[in-house]
């Protein structure tokens, strides 16, 4: 008879397995960890703040905004959501601009477990997709079995993208092996739900952190890496975004294998929103300019580029009051 093998077990060899794939030779985690070149801390804002100067042209930045909205996933988090506001948050995800079928739908509505299904419902026959946050968030302080069963649960409900926390707590006490394990695990849960594995890095303290987690989670099989779940402060940052973004280059360079970025929390306007274009086009080229690749997780954001946009069409700003509140 055999005997049935602990799903964390199953994790923990899977886990070195990827390590040893990713590594090449067979080791501790701290192989592949031991590779991660420190971070130029003047050298990134110093180019942070030359790409920010960058100006764009008219017709380039109608094109920008346009893609932005495309890059959106449309994001309500908070302990009082309701299915109507869901619903009315669908609506708008589908149709940024009633009555303007030339502004794209956003790319996702972002969500909490619970309230999976109820987007699901609402978003039928459309090409927005639905994430759902997990794992515990914002904090991912909850045991393992936990995250993973709620993982499953949200995406047994409809979720088309899971964002996963990491556990800080684990990862700043230099346990790198329990994070690497946790996100195989629940990368396995999620099946083929796409996972957007979130730093969270205003508490990881250092750009070197910031980098490391980022191979960290990318070696474990995440999708997507994202910045910050906006509840805790500083969210995403122009200069920890590019930190991300190179150590997507250097390993997409190392493994062949690409891998998306999600900025979220903190950006308002659309003029920031073009500020990160430009950066990830400066550092990551043309294939990342999509949906597919590239994200802004925000509420606030889209009613801003559709003031925009409006502003480049006809050189008249619309009334804040003709959109609808997040």
């Amino acid at each position: 008879m055999t005997a049935t093998r602990h799903p964390e077990s199953l994790a923990r060899e899977r886990a070195h397995e990827l390590i040893r794939a990713w590594d090449a030779r067979p080791g501790p985690l701290g192989n592949l960890l031991g590779r991660v070149t420190a971070v130029d801390q003047v050298g990134v804002d110093q180019r942070v703040d030359e790409l920010k100067k960058r100006s764009i042209k008219k017709a380039s930045k109608l094109w920008a905004l346009n893609l932005a909205v495309s890059m959106i996933d449309l994001t309500t988090l908070e302990g009082k959501d309701t299915p109507g506001k869901v619903r009315a948050l669908c609506v708008k995800a589908m149709r940024p601009q009633p009555g303007d079928p030339t502004i794209p739908s956003v790319a996702a509505v972002c969500v909490y477990p619970a309230l999976v299904a109820e987007a699901k419902a609402a978003l039928r026959g459309s090409t927005v997709k639905v994430a759902s946050v997990a794992t515990g968030f914002p904090s991912g302080q909850t045991f393992r079995h936990v995250k993973v069963a709620e993982v499953r649960a949200a995406v047994d409900a409809g979720a088309d993208e899971v964002d996963m926390v990491i556990d800080r707590g684990a990862f700043l006490s230099g346990d790198y092996l329990t994070v690497f394990e946790e996100i195989v695990e629940v990368k396995e849960a999620a099946g083929e739900a796409h996972l957007k594995v979130i730093l969270e890095t205003g508490e990881l303290e250092t750009y070197d952190n910031v980098r490391r987690a980022s191979v960290l989670a990318m070696a474990a099989g995440a999708d997507f890496i994202k910045t910050s779940t906006g509840k805790v402060a500083p969210a995403a940052t122009l200069p920890v975004t590019l930190v991300m973004l190179e150590a997507i280059r250097d390993f997409e360079r190392s493994t062949g294998r690409q891998v998306g970025m999600k900025p979220a929390g903190g950006i308002r306007v659309a003029k920031e929103a073009i500020q990160y274009l430009v950066v990830l086009y400066e550092t990551l080229g043309p294939r990342w300019m999509s949906p597919d690749w590239f994200r802004f997780g925000a509420s606030s954001l889209l009613n801003d580029i559709l003031m925009q946009i409006e502003f480049q069409r006809t050189g008249r700003y619309q009334d804040p009051d003709d959109f609808t509140l997040d």
